[in-house]
């Protein structure tokens, strides 16, 4: 008898198993049969409240349902006992970003001291928390920064990145704007400026709406400029 108790636990298992994907089968046809202009559900899945289901789509959007796939909730879920944001969360854990699958070849890179500490930064050039940002860097040294250039804000952001990609010196025209308010010259008609759409892309892409979002080493991310306190403090954290 007891060779035969894990196998009858398997069993149960794999009859539980098969019984959830069968619902959440389900509740992803009921929602596409009544709203079909929902991006493709790639994901049904429980969460910590009893009957509410979370659904992802393509575009690593979440909303929440019950077990029948009748209604659909916009929102956020707080575990308020835990203070956690568990739908951020998983957002962020769906959309992290591998460092080395940053496109760096479309950044602006400024090293200072041996570079060793590294930071992504995807910033508009009319953002004011990124120009404070930029400055408060200047006084950190030992660090590679990936600057992401996104227009975010109106046409003048555009208008101001491509002049700056297009400047001789990329890293300078960035800082002389960002720190001095100096703009770089009026880009040349010619100038290849198609990795600030690029890079536009990647953003929506890893759903970095917000100017500045820092990213870091370990796919952590930061949307909104942080101290030079806190800075300092991430980048002790990744070196433990």
């Amino acid at each position: 008898m007891p060779s035969i108790r894990p196998l009858a636990l398997c069993a149960i298992l794999l009859l539980t198993s098969l019984g959830a994907s069968a619902q959440d089968a389900q509740i992803k046809k009921n929602i596409e049969a009544q709203l079909p202009q929902l991006p493709g559900i790639q994901e049904v899945r429980k969460t910590p409240i009893p009957g509410l289901f979370e659904v992802r789509t393509s575009d690593a959007d979440i909303f929440y349902t019950d077990a029948q796939g009748r209604f659909l909730i916009q929102g956020e879920i707080y575990d308020l006992k835990e203070r956690r944001n568990l739908t951020k969360e998983r957002e962020d854990a769906l959309t992290a970003v591998k460092w080395d699958r940053l496109p760096t070849q479309d950044a602006i890179t400024l090293t200072r001291g041996n570079g060793s500490r590294k930071l992504a930064v995807f910033a508009d050039p009319n953002c004011g928390y990124c120009k404070k940002f930029e400055r408060d860097l200047l006084k950190v040294d030992n660090v590679t920064v990936h600057v992401f250039q996104i227009g975010i804000l109106g046409p003048d952001s555009k208008a101001k990145n491509r002049a700056i990609w297009c400047a001789r010196d990329k890293g300078q025209a960035w800082l002389d704007w960002m720190v001095r308010s100096t703009p770089a010259p009026e880009a040349a008609a010619m100038c290849d400026a198609s990795a600030i759409t690029r890079n536009e892309a990647f953003a929506k892409k890893s759903k970095i709406n917000s100017s500045p979002t820092l990213l870091f080493e370990d796919g952590s991310r930061q949307a909104g400029a942080i101290s030079l306190e806190e800075l300092e403090q991430k980048f002790a954290s990744l070196k433990k």
